[in-house]
């Protein structure tokens, strides 16, 4: 169940180990989350590999670059020609057009696929970012200074 207010959202997806029951054009494992968000400035999956298994298709992008964020696992990533191990920890950019593809290895492969516009931050959460006064349940007051 979503819950949507006026300045978030909110989505609990349950455990990874349950994203071989999301259903994604045929391929299962994959749940994207930017609708369910209402997302604005990105889209986002959260994906689940089972052991040995791999993506069915090389593919790039006509504007979108990719962030891919290994949680847990291991596999192999295919860009522009290069095959390289990945493994929780592990952090892969791929530019809009550079050709795609990926595999788990002896172990099932979680990750996080963040795509967004290529070149359109132009702020990061230095510039972005204003600190208030308001407090939490864990924040004392005089800790916002």
């Amino acid at each position: 169940m979503t819950i949507q207010k006026t300045n978030y959202s909110a989505e609990q997806t349950g455990p990874f180990e349950t994203l071989l029951q999301r259903d994604f054009m045929g391929f299962h494992g994959k749940f994207f989350i930017g609708k369910e968000l209402g997302l604005t400035g990105s889209e986002v999956s959260l994906n689940r590999l089972p052991a040995g298994k791999g993506m069915p298709f090389v593919h790039a992008h006509k504007k979108n670059e990719e962030l891919y964020i290994v949680l847990r696992g291991n596999g192999t990533f295919f860009v522009d020609g290069d095959e390289f191990p990945v493994q929780e920890g592990s952090l892969i950019r791929v530019a809009p057009a550079g050709e795609r593809a990926y595999k788990a290895g002896s172990e099932a492969l979680y990750f996080i696929c963040i795509q967004t516009e290529a070149g359109s931050l132009n702020q990061a959460t230095l510039e972005d970012g204003i600190r208030l006064a308001t407090t939490t349940s864990w924040i004392k007051p005089k800790e916002c200074k």
